[in-house]
């Protein structure tokens, strides 16, 4: 099989780029710590309100992904159902707006945005995931699926570059990081500057999508009617399954990455809330850390793809789950006054940035999280576009969804219901160790097999 011609292939990885502020200044740095630590009563409360959302976005995706791409794969082509998914998340994101402070809808409208668009956000990236295998022959898979992660990664660097410098301003001073006033007159008592991520967002996918869908070649249509082709979807999907479930290895893989996809969406969901919580950051604070945490997400899948094609997917997934299950213990052993458990250090000096060592520990910890999260990533779906038909790949990378959102409520779950009952914010962490540590073990022996399938 031979590549597809280079416009093809940017425009396949521009979506990456294009998607990324959504999850980047939404979900993590900006609007998340926003909501804990504004419209929610205090930060603990709203990282477990954040949690049921994410929960309850996850059970929506654990139902809807294996079916739609079931069905996709029948019909044929992937772009129109990336569309379709895109539009909703538009919708979704430009109504994380209007959730402003002392408002009484705000708390419920920001959670029901958040939720939908993150339907939207995962439905189209299993789509848009299954052109993969049409585009590069298996042995160039993982440097695609690394370059489009680190490709988004630097979108996400780029996006929040732009909000810290000219949108988002101190509340106290009323100047952006960069010293400005907000551009478009965005009134920083209000929060407008956080509240505005999510039409940037929407807004940025708009402009960036474009490539994938006027280079990227689709799937050829099948010539079935969308009827005939659901019911032949289903089925085809309802074999799929058997077929793991007889294939021991094949199963293995799945379960694990559902285990620990969740956790990787728990230390995403949370992680600003955590810094918002436990330090006082601000919007300054958590913006420049998020800067450095996607340079390093950027480096880490940008190497971790070729680490990928050199080494194989399964060492670069175990190794990935390893730093991250240190991470965490690394996250429950900080205060704001203490690391390491008990060993105590000066407080923060007012006005210097990351001045305690708490926050430098903090800081290097999240530079962890980037260098490792975005191999993960990648390296699970190089796993699976290698030992599947490129014809089939839509159910198969249904299926992968649905393993890794069946339980995608679980990990935000336990940590919302460890926060609401310990009211500490270092329940969350604590949690989130067995679910990087019980998937690291089912996927010890999971890469030889699938290797092996495709002659390997």
């Amino acid at each position: 099989m031979q590549a597809a011609p280079r416009r093809a292939l940017f425009g396949w990885v521009m979506f990456d780029w294009a998607c990324q502020p959504f999850f980047t200044l939404v979900t993590t740095f900006v609007f998340a710590p926003y909501f804990a630590t504004v419209l929610a009563p205090n930060p603990a409360e709203g990282q477990a309100l954040w949690g049921y959302a994410t929960a309850a976005a996850g059970l929506v995706l654990a139902l809807l992904s294996p079916v739609l791409g079931s069905i996709a794969d029948a019909v044929g082509p992937k772009k129109p159902w990336i569309a379709a998914a895109s539009g909703l998340l538009l919708v979704a994101c430009f109504a994380l707006w209007w959730a402003a402070p002392g408002w009484a809808g705000a708390i419920p409208l920001a959670l029901a945005a958040f939720a939908v668009a993150t339907v939207a956000a995962e439905v189209a990236a299993a789509f848009y995931n299954a052109l993969m295998p049409i585009l590069v022959p298996p042995e160039r898979l993982g440097r695609l699926s690394g370059t489009g992660w680190a490709t988004g990664y630097a979108g996400g660097l780029v996006s929040i570059v732009v909000v810290l410098g000219f949108l988002a301003a101190d509340p106290d001073t009323g100047r952006t990081y960069f010293g400005l006033d907000p551009l478009f007159g965005l009134d920083p008592a209000a929060r407008e500057g956080d509240r505005i991520t999510g039409p940037f967002s929407a807004l940025w996918l708009v402009v960036f999508a474009l490539p994938l869908f006027a280079f990227t070649p689709d799937a050829p249509r099948t010539g079935r009617p969308l009827r005939g082709a659901a019911c032949e979807g289903l089925t085809r999907l309802a074999g799929t399954v058997r077929e793991a479930r007889r294939d021991g290895r094949t199963l293995r893989f799945l379960v694990a990455n559902m285990i620990y996809q969740d956790g990787l969406v728990a230390v995403f969901a949370f992680g600003g809330i955590f810094g918002a919580g436990t330090f006082g950051w601000g919007p300054a604070q958590l913006g420049l850390f998020g800067i450095l945490l996607t340079v390093t997400g950027t480096l880490g899948a940008f190497l971790g793809g070729r680490l990928d094609d050199r080494l194989g997917p399964r060492r670069v997934i175990l190794g990935s789950l390893g730093l991250l299950a240190l991470v965490c213990v690394g996250l429950i052993s900080l205060g704001r006054e203490h690391v390491l458990f008990a060993i105590p250090t000066a407080p923060a000096r007012p006005g210097h940035l990351y001045d305690s060592a708490p926050e430098k520990m903090f800081v290097g910890l999240g530079l962890l999280i980037g260098l490792v999260a975005g191999p993960l990533q990648a390296a699970s779906r190089s796993l699976l576009a290698r030992i599947v038909p490129p014809g089939e790949a839509g159910r198969y990378f249904g299926l992968l969804a649905l393993s890794g959102r069946l339980t995608s409520f679980m990990a935000p779950l336990c940590v919302a219901l460890a926060t609401s009952l310990t009211g500490t914010l270092g329940a969350g962490p604590a949690v989130l160790i067995g679910f990087f540590g019980l998937g690291a073990a089912l996927v010890w022996g999971v890469s030889d097999a699938a290797r092996a399938r495709n002659g390997a």
